[in-house]
């Protein structure tokens, strides 16, 4: 599967789903039903794909912007708000990558009681699910994605960002600081 089938699939499953800002786990079981439908050779490619975008979006400014719209984010965290970042789709995507500040015209500063945050974790793992629901064998989608990505960079593309540097933050995604930091 090539990016512009990943992002044809993303979308058909994005079309089920009402506020895929709020419910990317919506997202993410739609996605599953959808690759089910296809053979185990097309899911892993979807898996390449995804883990590559995984790769390609390890930086420095994004994480900061995790960082804010998330009161914070571990490792963990990142990976999950990426997920999140995949479930809004490819317009969203990749201007995010043009420029991480553009999320502040899809999160909302006003978070509820009990907001657990933009967190896409799900996300992550519908490619093994629907492989395994396919084949019965999650091990063979992880083989035949590890042996098409790329490593990770041992540490985030771009300019270092200082999380616990206000005036960091403000220089680097000024309108999501301007959401999100008191000062």
């Amino acid at each position: 599967m090539d990016r512009d089938g990943f992002w044809k699939v993303v979308e058909g499953a994005r079309e089920t789903v009402d506020d895929t800002v709020a419910d990317p786990d919506g997202v993410a079981d739609a996605l599953t039903r959808e690759l089910g439908g296809l053979a185990a050779e097309e899911i892993a490619g979807f898996g390449v794909e995804l883990a590559t975008l995984m790769v390609e979006s390890y930086r420095w400014d994004l994480w900061a912007a995790a960082y804010l719209i998330n009161s914070g984010a571990s490792e963990d965290g990142f990976d999950s708000f990426r997920g999140w970042l995949i479930a809004q789709g490819r317009e969203v995507w990749e201007a995010a990558l043009v420029g991480a500040d553009s999320l502040a015209d899809v999160v909302d500063e006003d978070r509820p009681d009990g907001f657990e945050g933009f967190d896409g974790e799900g996300m992550l793992h519908v490619g093994s699910h629907a492989y395994k629901n396919v084949t019965g064998d999650e091990a063979a989608y992880w083989k035949a994605v590890e042996a098409e990505v790329p490593d990770t960079p041992d540490l985030p593309v771009g300019k270092e960002i200082d999380f616990d540097d206000e005036d960091d933050l403000h220089d680097q995604l000024p309108r999501l600081s301007a959401l999100y930091l008191e000062g």
